[in-house]
């Protein structure tokens, strides 16, 4: 991923008056996005770590005037407007990922339960995620006012993704004639889950796989794959069905590209107990009941490898910043992060613990920093 990430930050706007900039834009975001890297979760940390890294910042940046103090960092970073940042933050990584074919492109949303101020009014952020599944990188974000607003910010999200040759895989929330439409516009294809939201169509799915398996799949053009796995003290055994017979739904059409119809059944053993999921999709992949279950065994991995490491190694939960646009930046800078520190192979270790080590390290973070300058 050797591809200069101020290059294409450089378009960001800098609301300051020139007349009155000491501190380049350039500057600070090289310091918030490397201090970041190193362990910073604030403005205190991000300054500490100018303090104890100038020499070598020098080399990446301008910094004539040295380090900026917290107030100033704090101020710049939250008068930017998310949307450009985010923006900037997804040419980057268009410009330095290569869309595969098949490639698993999960999409899910996060609130950061910290960012709500009582006392301004100002409700959580809620952030979208596009997350590539087989590599472990953010692909891009879009904040939302709240979580129902997903259905608007997903859109918005896939259009300035590449995503030809992908498999986008939602939830039930993103199970939108429009979102699907898009998808199919971008030249990827969908798995979209199918909940109550959409309840005529739910109901007519699962009334179709009730038949279809009281008859065993007579007549029926299907696809079957299981898997079986065994760990931490569990057994799931994991059964797909996939189906053409789209016309047993009543309105197949409004589903642009729509091809099969999914079920996923997942059982889990824990000695004597034994529990059993149901989930069911639209998809316009063929049908391949293996490829199914596959592209809905990754789509959990924004939730293991994304949000949980975002709320583990990062402490995003715990974050209290709230001035302004901070929040919703901040996320771009541990997004970024976490992309460059998965990236680098060298340490099998976690994210939590590469930061702890660039931070003790300036060798090892000027290696891992090296593949975004």
């Amino acid at each position: 991923m050797k591809i200069s990430i101020t290059e294409h930050f450089s378009e960001l706007i800098d609301p300051r008056q020139w007349c009155k900039i000491e501190h380049s834009l350039n500057d600070i975001l090289i310091l918030c996005i490397t201090a970041v890297i190193c362990g910073a979760e604030g403005w205190q940390d991000i300054r500490t770590f100018g303090l104890a890294r100038l020499p070598w910042l020098k080399t990446v940046g301008g910094f004539e005037h040295g380090i900026p103090v917290d107030d100033t960092i704090a101020r710049v970073i939250s008068c930017l407007n998310p949307r450009q940042l985010q923006a900037c933050f997804m040419a980057w990584m268009n410009a330095a990922q290569t869309a595969t074919e098949g490639r698993i492109v999960a999409v899910d949303g996060k609130t950061l339960r910290r960012s709500f101020d009582r006392r301004d009014k100002k409700s959580a952020i809620h952030m979208v995620s596009a997350f590539a599944a087989g590599n472990g990188v953010v692909l891009g974000q879009r904040k939302t006012d709240d979580k129902s607003n997903e259905i608007t910010a997903i859109p918005e999200l896939l259009e300035l993704l590449q995503l030809k040759g992908s498999i986008v895989t939602i939830d039930a929330m993103g199970c939108q004639e429009k979102i699907a439409s898009k998808i199919i516009d971008k030249g990827a294809d969908y798995v979209l889950a199918v909940k109550d939201n959409q309840a005529q169509l739910s109901s007519e799915i699962q009334d179709f796989f009730a038949t279809c398996r009281q008859f065993n799949f007579a007549g029926v053009d299907h696809d079957y794959h299981e898997e079986t796995n065994k760990g931490h003290g569990r057994i799931e055994v994991r059964r797909t069905w996939i189906s053409s017979a789209i016309e047993s739904l009543s309105n197949a059409a409004k589903w642009k590209n729509l091809k099969s119809l999914g079920m996923v059944e997942s059982e889990r053993h824990v000695g004597e107990k034994v529990t059993r999921e149901v989930r069911y999709f639209i998809t316009s992949a063929a049908p391949d009941a293996a490829l199914l279950a596959n592209a809905v065994r990754k789509h959990w991995h924004i939730e293991n490898q994304l949000h949980w490491v975002l709320d583990i190694s990062f402490r995003e939960d715990e974050s209290r910043l709230r001035r302004d646009n901070a929040a919703a930046n901040f996320v771009v800078f541990r997004h970024i992060a976490l992309n460059v520190l998965r990236q680098e192979k060298s340490d099998k270790k976690g994210i939590k613990a590469k930061r702890f080590r660039a931070s003790l390290e300036p060798d090892y973070a000027e290696k891992v920093m090296a593949a975004i300058f």
